[in-house]
This record gives C-alpha cells, structure tokens and sequence, in this order.
C-alpha cells in the first residue's frame, strides 16, 4: 500500500482531536499532535509552555515579552515555523500519519498522497461538546470557541496565505454533529480506502504503461540493429 499523509483542520470544539484519534485506530496508522509540540521545544531547547503559546496564534504574549521592542519578535517566530515545517515534513515522509492542524495541508501540498480534512460543527454543538466532553462551564467554552477560532485563524491566514476552511484546499469538510466521533471517523476512512484505491489502480495502469513501452522500445531497438547488421554484412561482402 502507498504511503500516505491525512492533514485534520478543525473548529475548536468539533471533536477533531477524538476523531483524528479514532481514525488512526481504523486504518492502523499514528497521528500526531501533540507530539509536534514537544519535538520542536526539543530542538528549540524551550520549554513546551512556550512552543505552545506561539503555536497558533500570530500575535504571541511570549515572544512580546521577550523583545518587547517587536525587532526580533517575528523572526523569533518564523523560526519555531521552521522548526516546525520539518519535523511534519519528516513524520509525513517517514511512514503513513494523521497531522491535526499546524498548517500541515499547507506545508504538505506539494508532497505526494494527501488528504486534506477540515472539520466542524454548529456552535451550540460545539457548546456542548466543551461543556460536556471538556468540562469547561458554559462561560469558559464560549471564551474558548471565540479565542481559539480567532487564533486558529490568524496563524493559519499568516502563513499558509488562506483560511484553514478553504474549500479549495479542502478534500472533504465534513460536519462533526451528522455522525459522532466514531461516525465521522469511519466516512473519513471509506474515502481514504476508495483514494488508495483508485490510486493503486492508476499506479498499476501506468506501470503497465511502461512496460509496454519498455517492450516496444526493446523491439525496436533489437530490429534497428538487426537492419544495422544486415547492412553492415551487406556492405563487407559486396
């Protein structure tokens, strides 16, 4: 089977970490999300708090602080970008993998074999699902949804160049509140399945493709030098 990329944008509270989880589950494959954070503090040598606070949002209280004359603030901050660019270019080209957010489908689009999702939900059912699945009480979740939507937003907006629910840079924008957790994961994976499909079978067709030309090629290589011979005897016993 080809090895491929699924990249998983979501609103905040639509339940797209679960459903990135779920996914793996069903086609046996890691996803990694966190996991992104702590290797690019790792190589930053700064604490995950900090890699954390600068991951999405363009405007970061951290690096402000930090410089606070804003002279080095932005370069300090393409620099956790970067950082960041190579450790999904690496997870991606490594094995098969789910990348939740992170600009993946931007740093991903020109690699080979990925599925871009954007995930979301009606605001109510976002409500709930922080109040019940997060346990944040209902004032915290409204704060929550507006600030990590925004955040999202910006970053995303700042360095891929568009929003994260570009249908143009969309494979399936699927609503979270239709099917569940499970549901949603399980639509997910069908059209994966059908993707590798059909890309197997266009793999098999242009590999056939090649073989007959390989052989065509060898053909008329082999009569060329045939008539070649013949010339050259022809020519020797004249």
């Amino acid at each position: 089977m080809s090895k491929y990329t699924i990249t998983i944008t979501r609103e905040f509270g639509s339940l797209g970490r679960p459903i990135a989880h779920a996914l793996s589950q069903k086609l046996g494959i890691e996803y990694y999300d966190r996991d992104i954070v702590d290797e690019v503090a790792k190589q930053l040598n700064l604490p995950v708090s900090q890699i954390s606070d600068a991951e999405e949002s363009s405007h970061n209280h951290f690096f402000s602080h930090m410089f606070p004359l804003g002279t080095d603030k932005e370069y300090v901050q393409d620099g956790v970008f970067d950082v960041r660019k190579d450790v999904i270019l690496d997870l991606a080209r490594k094995s098969s993998c789910i990348i939740v957010g992170r600009c993946s489908d931007f740093l991903l689009q020109n690699e080979e074999n990925v599925v871009n999702i954007f995930i979301y939900a009606p605001y109510k059912a976002r409500l709930e699902n922080c109040i019940h699945s997060l346990e944040m009480s209902e004032d915290e979740a409204k704060r929550m949804i507006m600030k990590v939507d925004k955040a999202r937003l910006a970053y995303h907006k700042k360095y891929a160049g568009y929003t994260p629910y570009d249908p143009l840079h969309k494979h399936l924008m699927i609503d979270s509140s239709l099917l569940g957790i499970e549901g949603t994961a399980d639509m997910i994976a069908e059209l994966v399945k059908r993707k590798l499909k059909d890309m197997a079978h266009q793999s098999c067709n242009n590999d056939t493709i090649y073989k007959s030309f390989c052989k065509m090629r060898n053909a008329f290589f082999a009569n060329a030098f045939f008539v070649f011979s013949f010339v050259l005897y022809s020519m020797a016993n004249e």
